[in-house]
């Protein structure tokens, strides 16, 4: 009887260290690809010249040194 025990304890401790091991799907991480913008050099002159024309528009833009009365 004490061999057939040994027998089953010993089975039943190889059997649970057999299964402990379970393969499971490796998570694989995803590779993150970081692509960079192009830099396109035709419209780099575009905001300063924006910025210019606005400028020049508000120091131009007209003189208010003429008063007119509403009674005549």
């Amino acid at each position: 009887m004490k061999l057939f025990a040994a027998a089953l304890m010993s089975a039943t401790l190889i059997v649970s260290s057999a299964n402990a091991g379970n393969l499971i799907a490796p998570v694989m991480e995803e590779e993150v690809i970081v692509e960079e913008a192009s830099a396109s050099s035709g419209s780099d002159w575009l905001i300063p010249l924006f910025a210019l024309i606005l400028f020049a528009a508000a120091v131009g833009g007209g003189s208010s040194d003429t008063i007119t009365s509403p009674i005549n």
